[in-house]
């Protein structure tokens, strides 16, 4: 059998990034000596991410188009010719068997290409509510794997297989993983741990929130890991003097930061609801409003209809939040709850499944 090739675009946040990575570590899992490439955006952060995880990246010259008139929205359709004809070279070049897109701005003309050349091309939608580029590629596209349900609206329903979003595999089993991660983190085994996350790039707003709720956290008897992201580091660093506090930049150890959880208060990036289903814990949502299409809401609102965690609006937080936290956190019943209803919609085997059609559509 002759050698596989496959070419995986996703990029712009670890949202895009980390379930292509899944996804070739699967494929390679399968096909030990396939080759593999990734294609990404210039100056984004799958340039360190996807060498760090051993895969070769080219970069395209792409960007997204901004909501307001800027430089970079004149710039656009030179960015996109360009992109365009780069990755008819690399395709030319590579000849890969499948391509597959999870997302970002470096996946569209990729796939374009591919669509143009005969080439099987695999969309991975992770969002409730798709975005344009991935609208546009579905025409096309020879497969569309998607993590929920009711997306016929936007895609063509025979191309469509729901498959959930690919997640790491390590935070399958988190359950016989605490006293490790209470050790690791260095926590009181008898205090509540609270867990923020304001996604791979940070939250502004959620950040604000925290540094103004912490001192109500610590009376409470709650220990906090702060994952406030690389750009507000250094502004809220000041609080890891207070020993009930971790403020970090980065988490290396999803795993073990799950395990060690009681509550987590999130984005509702598609990744991280489909990772926070598989872990099981009583979540607060507060959605980024700053994305394509709201699709942050309609993520989280797809778990909360379920009766699996709790939203508050960015726009609400200064009236709810102090009353929606404090309610989960004295109601053990109402933990239980959300834990049991959030697990039922978890689907472990996301990764397995979007292989197992990437692999149908070789030729």
């Amino acid at each position: 059998m002759k050698k596989l090739k496959f070419i995986l675009s996703g990029g712009g946040t670890g949202g895009h990034i980390y379930p292509a990575i899944a996804i070739a570590n699967e494929l390679k899992s399968r096909f030990p000596d396939a080759e593999f490439l990734f294609v990404g955006a210039k100056d984004k952060m799958e340039m360190q991410k996807v060498p760090q995880a051993g895969y070769p990246i080219k970069g395209l010259w792409i960007a997204g188009l901004q909501r307001r008139l800027t430089l970079d929205n004149t710039l656009f359709p030179v960015k996109l010719f360009t992109s365009l004809l780069k990755s008819r070279t690399i395709i030319r070049e590579f000849k890969p068997d499948v391509v597959i897109g999870t997302g970002g701005f470096a996946s569209g003309p990729l796939l374009q290409v591919a669509n143009i050349a005969g080439i099987p091309t695999v969309i991975q939608e992770q969002n409730s509510y798709p975005g344009i580029t991935n609208k546009l590629l579905s025409k096309k596209a020879s497969k569309i794997c998607v993590a929920y349900e009711n997306l016929e609206r936007f895609f063509p329903s025979s191309k469509m297989v729901l498959t959930g979003n690919p997640v790491r595999q390590d935070l399958i089993e988190i359950d016989n993983k605490r006293a490790e991660a209470i050790l690791y983190f260095n926590l009181d085994s008898n205090k509540k741990t609270l867990l923020v996350l304001g996604g791979s790039l940070g939250s502004r707003r959620i950040n604000q929130l925290i540094a103004k709720e912490i001192v109500d956290f610590a009376s409470q008897n709650v220990q906090v890991i702060w994952q406030c992201g690389k750009f507000y580091f250094e502004e809220y660093k000041r609080f890891n003097d207070n020993k009930n506090i971790q403020v970090v930049a980065f988490i290396d150890r999803m795993d073990l930061v799950y395990a060690a959880a009681d509550i987590v208060i999130s984005r509702a990036g598609a990744s991280s609801v489909s990772e926070l289903c598989l872990v099981g814990k009583p979540i607060i949502f507060i959605p980024s409003p700053n994305v394509a299409e709201d699709h942050q809401t309609k993520n989280a609102k797809a778990i909360v209809d379920k009766k699996g965690a709790l939203l508050i609006k960015e726009s609400e937080l200064d009236s709810q939040f102090n009353t929606v936290f404090n309610t989960l956190l004295s109601n053990e019943e109402l933990q239980k709850e959300l834990s049991l209803n959030v697990k039922k919609l978890a689907m472990p085997n996301a990764t397995k499944e979007i292989v197992d059609e990437i692999i149908k559509l070789i030729k």
